[in-house]
């Protein structure tokens, strides 16, 4: 062990949350509709897999572009020797335009500004090389996604400090909670850097409201501090309100040019709009120069490969294409999130309003024996183990409250999403009768035992009125 780095000793990745436990025991026993039908239900996996169909319809009719040709001519060669991890700028700005192209128009982006990287966990943690060291802290809200604190923390030695956020305003963002957390990184002797936040939420699958973006905006102007914009599920909004992206907001305030543009960054990837996460393709987006130019040097440390970016810039530069999926996913999410509530709410539990991303902010609060997070992980044990659906608790997303769960309805078929619907439906039930029985069982005794004392009382006055006789 002494032959060793600390950093492989060390117990600071995260693997031991009940996050990624959960995967682990799913590993072991996975549902499948014929060779394990009593599996475990995979429903911690935010994967988008509704629109597959319209990604291989794609390559069917662009056989080009999956056999690496350009006018009927092979590129291969071209492709398989060495790029510039600047990437192709073909590639880059086929990204660009995708990214606008989500927000609307609204906004739009210079390739001059963008970095790629091998997936958004590469692209968060290479932005926080840029940003901070140990010593330094970023502030989170919670709930947030299990990853980050091996993406933030694991290698860069920056610390997490979050702020607490409650169901009473629907976890919403507030100016106390964004001082308080300040203060607390103040108190731990962290210097604070910056604020990071994912936008729409993971784990709320909800967009940020324009009151909470310009109070971001307030409050990094005024500390003199980072933001980081994750937006990597911009693409997932499929009811309103509408997405707003950090840099419209900084368009329309006017903020271009200025220092807290420069101090503004977002972080981006295919991995939930397009269902792409096994292709890695991620991106900084940032307005300060010196930021991309170290983010592009550490990019050589987990690149796009060329051939992904080549077929990618040819499908994402195919307009019609993309309108077509963009509509599309948006239309199949809503209706697949329906069929989640609606599930959820014949088994007699509730979520959090939500318009987007490929999970639901569950409340479980009323199944729990006691308002704690030990009663809220022997719940999910039973969930896991006995009706074998892998959900995340939401102590692993770091949620103040015990009792809420993320639910993912994505990555699933319709019928399995169903028959999760169903086992769930049957444990409630099962509880609910646990419980009233033990309730009866509660009042039966209480009832005995008053039958009892007025027994015992009347025996002592009828032997006291015979003893006076």
């Amino acid at each position: 062990m002494g032959l060793l780095s600390r950093k492989v000793t060390c117990n600071s990745h995260g693997q031991d949350s009940s996050y990624f436990l959960g995967w682990q025991e799913y590993e072991k026993n996975p549902y499948d509709e014929v060779k394990n039908p009593k599996g475990i239900i995979q429903m911690g996996l935010a994967e988008n897999q509704l629109c597959f169909y319209l990604l291989e319809s794609w390559l069917a009719k662009n056989p080009d572009a999956v056999s690496f040709k350009r006018e009927e001519q092979s590129i291969f060669k071209e492709l398989a020797l060495f790029q510039d991890y600047h990437g192709l700028p073909a590639f880059k700005k086929a990204l660009v335009d995708f990214m606008a192209e989500i927000r609307g128009n609204k906004v739009s982006f210079d390739t001059d500004h963008l970095v790629l990287t091998a997936g958004a966990t590469s692209a968060n943690e290479t932005l926080m090389f840029c940003l901070a060291e140990k010593g330094d802290a970023i502030l989170l809200p919670t709930p947030y996604y299990p990853g980050f604190d091996r993406d933030l923390k694991w290698r860069t030695g920056a610390e997490i400090v979050p702020i607490q956020c409650s169901s009473s305003n629907g976890f919403q963002i507030t100016e106390s909670a964004l001082e308080a957390a300040y203060q607390e990184a103040q108190r731990k002797n962290l210097r604070v850097k910056g604020v990071l936040v994912t936008n729409p939420s993971n784990p709320l699958g909800t967009t940020m409201s324009r009151n909470e973006l310009d109070l971001l905006v307030n409050f990094v102007t005024d500390k003199e501090i980072h933001l980081i914009s994750d937006e990597i599920y911009s693409g997932t909004v499929f009811s309103s309100p509408a997405f707003v992206s950090i840099m419209e907001v900084l368009k329309d305030r006017k903020l271009e040019n200025t220092q807290v543009w420069e101090r503004v960054h977002v972080v981006y990837s295919l991995s939930k709009d397009l269902g792409l996460p096994g292709f890695r393709v991620g991106a900084i987006y940032s307005n300060d120069p010196i930021v991309v130019a170290a983010a592009t040097k550490m990019s050589s440390f987990g690149l796009v490969s060329s051939q992904t970016q080549y077929l990618l810039s040819a499908m994402l530069s195919d307009k019609k294409f993309t309108k077509e999926y963009i509509s599309k996913n948006h239309k199949r999410l809503q209706k697949r999130q329906n069929k989640l509530v609606s599930g959820l709410e014949k088994a007699g539990i509730s979520c959090l309003e939500s318009n987007a991303g490929l999970f639901c902010w569950v409340d479980m609060r009323h199944l729990l024996s006691s308002n704690t997070f030990e009663a809220e992980m022997e719940l999910w044990k039973r969930i896991v183990y006995d009706v074998k659906l892998n959900i995340s608790p939401g102590s692993s997303c770091h949620c103040t409250e015990p009792g809420w769960f993320r639910v993912c309805f994505a990555n699933m078929s319709e019928d399995t999403l169903k028959l999760a619907m169903q086992r769930l439906k049957s444990f409630v039930s099962s509880i609910t009768i646990d419980n009233q029985t033990h309730q009866d069982l509660k009042n039966m005794r209480k009832k005995n035992r008053t039958k009892w004392v007025f027994r015992l009382s009347f025996q002592s006055f009828h032997d006291r009125e015979q003893g006076e006789r």
